[in-house]
């Protein structure tokens, strides 16, 4: 087993929320992929980050953009998480979504939503870090997708049992 077989057992073997991460190209298309590596950065002033790889057909629409949606999926929007992975060339085609006020792509009954500002762009190995000012947050009162071990749901009700 090499060190890239053994980092990825690890990550992968770690849960996180999963989002799909949206802009608009030069076209003023709509754009998105499923990303997982989501994180907040600071409070003051609000940032987040994500990471998207080098070779992404999507990362100049991304870096051009500077702007983009995080829309975190519900626990019931496995099919959105995958439709956004997938080579689908059509993807907003096939899901519900509008327009935000600033012309970003929002996709429908998500767990919440934050609107960015890219501020910076860090290359990082062989993916690019895009971090961005939030400027807008909606909520939902929905429980969130998990991705852990290749799998995605939502978390399970005896997680917050007491024991």
């Amino acid at each position: 087993m090499t060190q890239q077989d053994d980092f990825k057992k690890a990550l992968g073997n770690y849960p996180t929320g999963v989002t799909v991460v949206t802009t608009v190209n030069q076209e003023n298309n709509p754009v998105g992929l499923t990303v997982n590596s989501f994180a907040s950065v600071s409070l003051d002033p609000l940032l987040i980050l994500w990471s998207i790889d080098k070779r992404s057909k999507s990362l100049s629409d991304f870096t051009n953009s500077k702007k983009f949606a995080v829309n975190i999926l519900a626990s019931d929007q496995e099919k959105l998480c995958f439709l956004f992975s997938s080579r689908e060339v059509n993807r907003f085609g096939q899901c519900e979504w509008q327009r935000s006020e600033s012309q970003l792509p929002i996709l429908a009954n998500v767990a919440s939503v934050l609107e960015c500002e890219t501020v910076q762009e860090i290359e990082a190995g062989d993916h690019v870090i895009l971090i961005g000012k939030v400027h807008r947050i909606v909520n939902a009162d929905k429980a969130p997708l998990l991705y852990h071990q290749r799998s995605v749901g939502g978390i399970p009700k005896t997680f917050y049992q007491a024991t």
